[in-house]
């Protein structure tokens, strides 16, 4: 009985837990209009996202430079911040880049 509950135990940590995570803006290009987003992840999280709430932001930054828009762009990428746990890595930094679109001339308000 007392290894079905160790195993129980191991299985939700190695299943991880839904967690909800929200894009933040940190970093960025306005002469290549591209914007970075990120967010933090723990080595057993698996985290929900809302690419809605990326594009608005990734949108709102590209605005403020005078573009019209944004576009998701390529892939993501992973930075460990922590090393250690079960992984090698305890804690990433997920980044991904999102592409201003229009011609990026500031309008005269």
């Amino acid at each position: 009985m007392k290894a079905i509950i160790i195993a129980a135990t191991m299985l939700t940590f190695v299943t991880g837990c839904a967690t909800q995570k929200d894009w933040s803006a940190t970093g960025g290009s306005r002469a290549d209009g591209v914007v970075r987003l990120s967010y933090e992840k723990g080595e057993f999280e698996q985290p929900k996202l809302s690419e809605e709430q990326a594009i608005k932001i990734a949108t709102q930054r590209c605005k403020t430079w005078g573009y019209t828009g944004a576009e998701a762009f390529g892939g993501v990428t992973r930075h460990c911040n922590t090393a250690g746990g079960f992984s090698g890595c305890a804690n990433s930094l997920i980044t991904k880049e999102y592409q201003c679109t229009g011609d990026g001339v500031a309008t005269a308000k």
